[in-house]
């Protein structure tokens, strides 16, 4: 697997968009990605059971929405009661937990960094119902893209954490629980399906001036002869305000 040169410190994460190093954290994650299939790939044979997949397998021409599009979709939500008086985003705080009603997912988080040979972690295939955070990035609800992932499937228990996240629709709710028991909510912008070797590196890491969450796992069709899926799912969401 490739390997960017000067890995960041997590302690350079550029969470705002201001610091070089945060591209390089980008790029690494992007490696990652491109190599072993990312997640779910670990199968001994062809999975049983095919996960869903988004209507169409085409890059978002602007998955964010405006300001006053969140505030009008946000309707009967009443707003996140949680938020501080006069705040729209969170201060930083770990994600504990990841609820997304209309897939049944109610699943722990785990903090997720970068391996000594620079590539991303994932979470480990035996805890493959566990979502995981990259955590050199922004946390759910700061400003930025947060961003969390998850196995599609996984040779040990089947379908893992994020089977169905394809099924996901524009408007779906998604909730994150964070350690200081605030909760943030989110509502799904768009859900793409991106070929591996096009990952949308800057729409997922990049910088934003909005507090959004960018979900990801494998998809599209089951290669036979890597044993891996050759698409990535990706859920682009923005914070209801």
């Amino acid at each position: 697997m490739a390997r960017w040169p000067e890995p960041a410190t997590s302690g350079a994460d550029g969470r705002h968009g201001s610091s070089w190093r945060a591209v390089g954290v980008a790029l690494i994650a992007l490696l990652a990605l491109l190599g072993a299939g990312f997640i779910g790939a670990a199968l001994n044979a062809s999975p049983p059971l095919r996960p869903p997949q988004p209507r169409a397998e085409a890059g978002p021409s602007n998955p964010d929405v405006t300001d006053e599009q969140s505030l009008d979709d946000a309707g009967d939500e009443g707003g996140n009661d949680l938020l501080p008086a006069g705040s729209t985003v969170f201060a930083r705080s770990e994600p504990t937990d990841i609820t997304i009603p209309r897939i049944g997912v109610a699943a722990k988080i785990m903090s997720l960094g970068v391996n000594p040979d620079g590539t991303i972690q994932v979470p480990p295939l035996d805890q493959a119902q566990l979502a995981g955070w990259y955590q050199p990035g922004p946390s759910p609800g700061e400003i930025g893209n947060s961003v969390i992932v998850g196995h599609v499937d996984s040779a040990v228990i089947g379908p893992a954490v994020f089977f169905h996240l394809g099924a996901l629709q524009p408007g779906d709710k998604i909730q994150v629980t964070r350690k200081d028991r605030t909760i943030a909510k989110f509502r799904v912008d768009s859900v793409e399906s991106y070929p591996k070797t096009g990952f949308p590196t800057e729409l997922v890491y990049g910088p934003t001036e909005k507090a959004a969450l960018r979900v990801v796992t494998c998809g599209g069709q089951f290669d036979e002869r890597t044993r891996s899926y050759v698409n990535n799912i990706i859920v682009f969401a923005t914070l209801v305000p």
